[in-house]
């Protein structure tokens, strides 16, 4: 499952020092005898043996924290220490793991599982969640999610609830319910706490966050097989529902490395990694096939993705910004911040099998050779 980041407005780990629980020997070769000192180390991050992010303590630090010791740093001193939280705790300390209880074995029955962030210290601007695992039961054919649900509350920004599979002062509060439905729930989200000096802070506004030069950006609960949940379409036909979430607006950002100016967006591999409006079973099964036609424009008014002032590879202008239907042409834009903003209505009845998108991005240096490139 891909790694989904979502930034939370409200990693820098503030150094403490930390003494050894144990007493280090150190060698002073002109001594008559062997003395015994004290040494401290900072408290960065560091990885652990199962390549976890952690925090490095003394190993009596890190059990009386709550932690889990698993491998060596400060040159062997102290110890990484993990910490993982699960239903009903809540955590103040940075690159925290919420998990379902057994993970990573699953859970299968109807709960409520809430779990806290509180800041690590008063410095802290935003918070960071990466889903390296969420499987959750699927939304119904409308994409609303009414058997399972992941809520995030207490950011400063307006957050969707989420379902089915997806790689500020007060609290952030994550809160999974899951439904009567027997279905082999699971979740593991790194938390990070980022200070408000951090250089990789979001820029306002970006639920999603990268910052790679190039890259693969999909929308919550995209995949390539078909949802179970079936709606009745306008001419009263029982059709396949789509994966897409409902009632979503939220941007996905990119980080403008230096020296970069602009940025490219594309579809990705597979024909149905950009359907997210219209009937993408009757688009396949006719004679054009998948992808089919881009939708541009004003024709673009229930669920559609917006590229500010893009542009074809050739250079000549796509004239609006909105992208819907079957598929997505290549384009390129060097409108700042780069962003990508997503949008879906509160319903999908006239859509059908849509899964959402898996989009590619690539930034394009300032002055590339195609003359349309030269940007300043």
């Amino acid at each position: 499952m891909k790694r989904v980041l979502i930034v939370l407005l409200l990693t820098y780990f503030q150094p403490i020092l930390s003494k050894t629980d144990q007493p280090v020997s150190i060698n002073f070769r002109h001594s008559k005898f062997w003395p015994v000192g004290v040494v401290r180390f900072p408290n960065t991050v560091c990885n652990s043996l199962e390549g976890y992010t952690g925090t490095c303590y003394t190993k009596w630090e890190c059990h009386n924290l709550g932690g889990v010791a698993s491998g060596s740093c400060a040159n062997g001193i102290g110890t990484c220490c993990i910490f993982q939280g699960t239903c009903g705790g809540n955590s103040s300390y940075n690159n925290t793991y919420f998990t379902n209880r057994g993970f990573p074995n699953t859970v299968s029955n109807s709960s409520s599982c809430t779990f806290t962030i509180k800041k690590c210290n008063s410095d802290i601007c935003q918070v960071r969640l990466d889903f390296l695992n969420l499987n959750l039961a699927q939304p119904d054919g409308n994409g609303n999610c009414i058997t399972d649900s992941l809520i995030i509350s207490g950011g400063a920004s307006n957050l969707p609830i989420i379902c089915g599979q997806t790689v500020a002062n007060t609290d952030i509060i994550l809160m999974i319910a899951t439904g009567a439905l027997t279905f082999a729930r699971s979740w593991n989200i790194k938390i990070t706490q980022l200070a408000c000096d951090c250089p990789s802070l979001a820029p306002t506004g970006c639920l999603m966050y990268y910052t790679a030069l190039s890259g693969t950006v999909n929308s919550f609960n995209y995949g390539t097989t078909l949802s179970g949940g079936l709606v009745i379409n306008p001419m009263n036909m029982t059709r396949p529902g789509t994966r897409q979430l409902a009632n979503e607006n939220y941007g996905v950002c990119v980080q403008m490395q230096p020296g970069y100016c602009a940025i490219e967006w594309s579809q990705g591999p597979g024909d149905t990694s950009f359907t997210v409006s219209n009937d993408t079973a009757f688009a396949d099964a006719s004679s054009v096939g998948l992808p089919g036609f881009p939708v541009i424009g004003t024709m673009c008014n229930t669920d559609f993705v917006v590229i500010p002032n893009p542009i074809y590879a050739n250079g000549t202008t796509v004239g609006a910004d909105r992208f819907c239907g079957n598929q997505l042409p290549t384009v390129i834009s060097s409108s700042k911040p780069f962003v990508l903003t997503v949008v879906t209505d509160e319903n999908d009845v006239s859509d059908v099998a849509n899964r959402g998108f898996s989009l590619t991005y690539r930034q394009i240096p300032c002055g590339a050779p195609n003359g349309m490139l030269v940007l300043p």
